[in-house]
């Protein structure tokens, strides 16, 4: 009996190696499907994950990628554990099949590390290089705040609205101007103060800054572009008791009291769209800037919310969006 028990406890030892053995060779066989993938990698702003903005989409259009088995990918935070070129420079060394960059903010890294590696295609969000290994992809957002700011206009019962932007970077420049001529076009005497915060990443410097815009300047609407900063002025702005625009990501969830609508700069579908794009085309791509507005769906705002327009403010809201769109209303910009 003792025998035929150590024999049965031998045969259950050798099938538990077995089955542990089959699913290392499955496990092995997985990696090497994956390693035949195409090979992302992106730096994102020192803000990084959980900005419930920019970062956060880009992200996402890279999980969308992942999961749908085309890619794999990893991404680096720059701040307290290295430098953006740190981060592209160890992409690159690791022969990285495509490596991205968020803003302008991270263009000289970028920059930098392409120079070293001319054969490494780079695809920088949100900016442009003269550099023939980094491709791009930027967004007419003028478009998307303009109507921001046509909504903005239409909600403020005191004629003062406010822009509230992380830092003042060409891209946020265009956030602002866009919003301000949304905002003339439907009251030419309504005032538009713009305060620039100087950081993404500060949650208690946007509710400081948010304050002051509504209790000393007396914006009752504002428009907010600051990343983690502006989750802050968020927040503040609903317990003051005013009107917010989000930006970027719907943000209608980070102050359901106050946000009116959120300007959506699609970037989780433009960074899907550009990998495989890249995939398809033999990794490269097929142009070298890629510029998309309101025509091409990348950019425009979630339903409305806290404000229900009427009929004739919905009309002129329709007419100004078929006008961007077609290019009939140029905004300007003065870069």
């Amino acid at each position: 009996m003792k025998t035929n028990k150590s024999i049965r406890a031998g045969l259950t030892l050798m099938m538990i190696l077995t089955v542990l053995m089959l699913g290392a060779c499955s496990a092995n066989n997985t990696t090497t499907t994956t390693d035949t993938r195409t090979k992302v990698g992106i730096v994102l702003t020192e803000v990084g994950l959980g900005d419930r903005s920019f970062n956060d989409a880009a992200f996402d259009g890279l999980v969308q990628a992942r999961d749908e088995k085309s890619i794999v990918f990893d991404y680096r935070e720059p701040g307290e554990n290295g430098s953006a070129e740190a981060a592209f420079e160890e992409f690159a060394v690791a022969k990285f099949d495509l490596i991205i960059g968020l803003s302008d903010t991270v263009q000289a890294d970028m920059e930098k590390v392409a120079a070293k590696y001319p054969d490494q295609q780079f695809l920088m969000i949100d900016s442009k290089s003269e550099l023939s290994n980094i491709a791009s992809i930027s967004f007419r957002a003028e478009e998307g705040s303009y109507l921001a700011g046509v909504i903005a206009a239409m909600a403020s019962t005191e004629d003062r609205v406010g822009f509230l932007g992380g830092m003042e970077i060409p891209v946020l420049r265009n956030f602002e101007q866009g919003f301000e001529q949304g905002v003339l076009a439907v009251k030419p005497n309504a005032i538009v103060d713009v305060v620039y915060a100087g950081d993404f990443g500060n949650a208690d410097l946007g509710e400081q800054l948010a304050a002051q815009m509504i209790q000393e300047k007396g914006a009752d609407v504002i428009y907010v572009a600051a990343g983690l900063t502006g989750v802050g002025a968020l927040t503040e702005i609903q317990k003051l008791g005013k009107y917010a625009i989000g930006v970027d990501t719907d943000q209608f969830f980070l102050a359901e009291k106050a946000i009116l609508t959120s300007m959506l700069k699609n970037v989780d579908v433009s960074i899907y769209n550009a990998v495989n794009s890249f995939i398809q085309n033999n990794h490269s791509f097929p142009q070298k800037e890629i510029v998309e507005g309101l025509a091409e769906n990348a950019v425009g705002l979630t339903a409305l919310h806290n404000i229900t327009l009427s009929d004739e403010q919905q009309k002129t809201f329709d007419d100004l969006k078929k006008q961007i769109s077609s290019g009939q209303i140029t905004i300007t910009l003065d870069q």
